[in-house]
């Protein structure tokens, strides 16, 4: 280089643009020094890649010599080289000559002063710089944006972010708030920009709004009393009352946050900034034909939709909705609760009772749109038939057997047995036991079916006024002791009752235990109230009466006897003493 300033300082005569020799050579030395003077150590430069090796990168910056730069530098993550010949790079002087004579360059810190210049340039103008959401750390994020930053978790979005961790591995544009270079802190906003975005479409949205304009916006909130929906920049309200002509359960059970919607302007306030939407008011209200188009006794098709413990909510239609009642679901059985027959989602066909469109009400029967069993089961067993059936179900007061389909018998206690009073049935049955039974009374309108037991035998009350005469002395054994007397069981099943005024004076309750067996005389008989009397005191009246009739009887026929005796013998005497008066007559 120096050999060429000599050269260009000896030529004579002027060059090819008509200056003097001399005076070119004075401008190129002048332009030559101070280029030496700009490329000094620190100095940012620009330069252009000459040559590849194994171990450094040689740019030419304009320098007397080319500048080195390791390889490494260009190295990317995977180990893969960056830097072909011609390529141009910036970078920064290092050292501007070594013992060997070599200027020494830094790609890395070069691209580290340009990015801090860069950073300082962008926070004095308020501008923007991209970066990738790297990891999540404590309070918010580390962003790479050529240099690691913080983005506090607040100033990520316009509303709290429940699931941070999906916004990691994510690319955005970030407003710096501030920066330290010498302790290499800067945070980061990104919520500044959305504000301002969202502010800009805010005032375009305002401009453009008008009730009863249909306009589509995105679910940004649900809350227990509707849907918050931006519309662009400012949200609208959708009340649950608004979501739908039927009744709506949580909304959330319907809609999903960021979901798009179509909604309806009900009401807009442009100072106050609040919209009233609607999503139903985009179709007609269902109620208003509901009475023209189902009138009572037509049967529908619908799809359960939800429950109460009083019945099944069935949609119709979309936004119409009827109620089936627990006590029109069967026929047969008593329902506790609608899942008992139906479940969510089952399709039912079902008929129309009534219909009332000022209160949208809508009352439907399942089982009206079958066959009702209840008329046809007289005819199919009239009283008086014998069935046989299966115990479906023990109470405290009876029997249920399974007569047909559905339809249930009972037998209650009192029509089990003729004579043993039944405190418990199922001592004397079980579950699933099949039992023979006398219909007694089919009440369809109450549907109620009565059975019997112990009809399939002979009352024995019909036999006991033929077999328990008045004045009969009878054998039985205390069953029960009361302060008006003892019941005496004559029979399985037949007892009399032995009043305490029958008993004899000298005798009290207190000498009677349960289980004695004593005799006593049946005094009093009915069928009718099935109660027999029973004396003592009778009983030994009659005893002694029968006593002195006997003795009398007895004292009768002795005297009868010898009256007798003497009058055969006077005849036997007359008779042998007719001769020897005849002879002594004669």
């Amino acid at each position: 280089m120096d050999e060429l300033v000599k050269d260009a300082a000896k030529m004579p005569g002027e060059t090819t643009d008509g200056k003097p020799a001399t005076q070119k050579s004075s401008e190129f030395m002048d332009s030559f020094e101070e280029s030496l003077k700009e490329i000094q150590e620190g100095n940012l430069i620009r330069g252009t890649i000459i040559q590849v090796d194994q171990e450094h990168v040689s740019v030419d910056i304009g320098y007397k010599t080319e500048g080195l730069i390791p390889v490494r530098e260009f190295l990317d993550s995977r180990g893969n080289l960056g830097a072909q010949v011609g390529d141009e790079v910036d970078v920064l002087l290092v050292r501007k000559e070594t013992r060997d004579g070599n200027v020494i360059l830094s790609r890395e810190k070069a691209a580290r002063i340009m990015l801090w210049n860069r950073i300082r340039k962008i926070h004095q103008e308020s501008g923007t710089i991209r970066g990738k959401i790297a990891s999540k750390v404590k309070g918010g994020f580390s962003v790479d944006i050529g240099q690691s930053a913080f983005l506090p978790a607040s100033q990520l979005d316009l509303r709290p972010v429940k699931d941070l961790e999906e916004f990691v591995g994510t690319e955005h544009d970030f407003r710096i708030l501030k920066y330290d270079k010498k302790k290499e802190n800067i945070v980061l906003s990104r919520r500044i920009l959305l504000e301002e975005e969202r502010e800009q479409l805010r005032e375009k949205t305002l401009g453009s709004l008008e009730e009863g304009a249909v306009v589509e916006g995105v679910v940004k909130n649900i809350t227990d009393y509707g849907l918050f929906v931006d519309l662009g920049g400012i949200d609208g309200l959708v009340h649950v009352t608004n979501l739908s002509w039927g009744k709506v359960g949580h909304p959330s059970s319907s809609y999903k946050v960021e979901q798009k919607v179509q909604v309806k302007v009900l009401s807009f306030d442009k100072e106050k900034g609040k919209i009233s939407l609607g999503i139903k008011q985009l179709s007609p209200d269902p109620w208003a034909e509901a009475e023209q188009k189902y009138p009572p006794g037509i049967r529908i098709t619908g799809r359960v939709v939800s429950f109460k413990e009083y019945g099944a909510f069935v949609e119709v239609e979309k936004g119409l909705e009827g109620l089936i009642h627990v006590s029109e679901m069967s026929w047969t059985r008593k329902v506790g609760h609608p899942n008992q027959i139906l479940r969510i989602g089952d399709a039912v066909e079902a008929t129309v009772l009534t219909v009332d469109n000022t209160n949208k009400r809508l009352s439907l029967s399942l089982k009206q749109a079958q066959p009702n069993p209840w008329e046809t089961v007289a005819e199919k067993y009239p009283v008086g038939t014998i069935i046989e059936g299966r115990v479906k179900n023990i109470t405290e007061f009876g029997l249920f057997i399974g007569i047909d389909e559905g339809i249930d018998g009972l037998v209650h206690v009192s029509d089990i047995a003729w004579s043993k009073k039944v405190k418990k049935p199922a001592d004397l049955y079980q579950k699933g036991q099949t039992v023979r039974a006398l219909v007694l009374k089919i009440d369809k309108d109450n549907e109620r079916f009565s059975l019997g037991i112990k009809q399939l035998t002979p009352d024995p009350w019909d036999l006991v006024p033929e077999k328990y005469k008045r004045g009969m002395r009878v054998t039985g054994k205390v069953t029960r002791i009361t302060d008006f007397g003892l019941f005496v069981e004559l029979e399985e099943g037949i007892e009399g009752l032995l009043h305490i005024s029958e008993l004899p004076e000298s005798q009290g309750l207190s000498r009677f235990q349960v289980d004695d067996v004593i005799q006593a005389e049946v005094i009093h008989v009915s069928r009718k109230d099935q109660k027999i009397g029973l004396s003592i005191k009778q009983m030994e009246e009659s005893s002694e009466r029968d006593f002195y009739k006997s003795y009398v009887n007895s004292k009768r026929e002795a005297t009868s006897n010898l009256g007798e005796l003497l009058r055969k013998q006077m005849t036997n005497l007359k008779n042998q003493g007719s001769p020897d008066r005849e002879d002594s007559d004669e």
